[in-house]
């Protein structure tokens, strides 16, 4: 009988419903007696072959069988969903008063303390620092550094040329090659005396262990009436021992630069080695193979440079040094890097260690 089967449906369908222990299973429930396709459907659907007073008494059975069904399983919903909410709050509780992970945090990097570092340094004998142009005009680069058009610099393989039009004052637009661009646009605006460094990035076409082809350089100089020699050698002494430390040992030898008369290489003794020449491996060393590693070149300013800036030089003298900041700073006792591109290759493992 139609009705018999309706009540052990219904019978059937409570015991599922108060049996579920989880939301999962109180829709399974859900889904296998009361979906479109569950067992009270497929009841309804027979009940097309009975005579019609038989199909309208099943009919009202079968629809409260259905909305009791629906109204044990809202209830049931409501206690499963409360007491799944309990457990979670109970296995997630939070103890705010427990300190917490701290996220990681960085740092500057070591050629950002370099700069600053070697900013301070001088600040601290009266040189003002200045911050210069990294896309430089061909005249402030090499012309007004008394670099004549042939010189070496100007070629295409040493310096990175931009596809600009040529200016018809300042020449070809360039990346600058070196702070000493600076120092030109600095001779040429300011009136002595004059005392300032100009760090900043520059560009060239070289690449190994003690070159990348970006990197920053910090250019001083110096111009005022009977500035001499011995102004240079106290500049660069004081440098090398307020940061590289009184340990270390510094040297000067005679060079030609272009826009210096007299001029010279500046030496640091090499951090790596302690300046012995000599590797781990006791072969020569990586770095410096001799004991010795430049640093960049210092002299005392070329008239002609003078002269390209408007100053007199029967009046006024100068002095200018320039080197790069990398590679003071894996110069610095301490720091044992013997390949400079290694600090632009953004491995935390090495900027964790600074």
């Amino acid at each position: 009988m139609v009705s018999e089967k309706l009540s052990a449906l219904k019978d059937e369908m409570l015991k599922a419903v108060e049996a579920a222990s989880s939301l999962a299973d109180l829709e399974a429930a859900e889904i296998r007696f009361l979906g479109r396709k569950g067992e009270l459907t497929a009841v309804l659907r027979s009940l097309g072959d009975l005579p019609e007073s038989e199909r309208r008494e099943l009919g009202r059975m079968a629809n409260e069988v259905k909305m009791e069904g629906e109204r044990r399983i809202a209830a049931a919903r409501e206690r499963l969903s409360a007491s799944a909410a309990s457990s979670v709050a109970d296995s997630e509780r939070v103890d705010v008063t427990e300190p917490g992970t701290r996220p990681p945090e960085g740092h500057l990097h070591l050629v950002t303390h370099a700069i600053r570092e070697i900013t301070a340094i001088f600040e601290r004998i009266g040189f003002v620092r200045t911050r210069e142009p990294e896309v430089e005009w061909d005249w402030y680069a090499f012309e007004s550094l008394n670099m004549p058009p042939d010189h070496p610099a100007r070629d295409e393989w040493e310096t990175f040329f931009m596809d600009a039009p040529v200016h018809p004052k300042w020449g070809k637009m360039i990346l600058t090659p070196h702070a000493t661009s600076g120092t030109a646009r600095i001779l040429a605006s300011e009136k002595p005396p004059i005392r300032a460094i100009n760090i900043a990035k520059t560009y060239r076409r070289q690449i190994d262990v003690t070159h990348v082809p970006m990197f920053h350089q910090f250019d001083g100089v110096y111009v005022d009436k009977d500035v001499s020699l011995a102004h240079l050698i106290g500049v660069l002494d004081y440098f090398a021992k307020e940061y590289f430390g009184p340990e270390r040992r510094a040297r000067l030898r005679p060079h030609h630069f272009r826009f210096t008369e007299p001029s010279f290489e500046f030496d640091i003794s090499c951090g790596v080695c302690n300046g012995t020449g000599l590797g781990p491996d006791r072969q020569k060393c990586r770095t410096c193979k001799r004991g010795w590693l430049e640093l960049g070149g210092a002299g005392m300013l070329h008239p002609n440079v003078l002269k390209a800036a408007g100053l007199d030089p029967k009046k006024f003298s100068g002095l200018a040094f320039g080197w790069g900041v990398e590679r003071s700073a894996v110069m610095k006792s301490g720091v044992q890097l013997d390949d400079l591109r290694v600090l632009y290759k953004n491995d935390m493992r090495f900027l964790g260690q600074f």
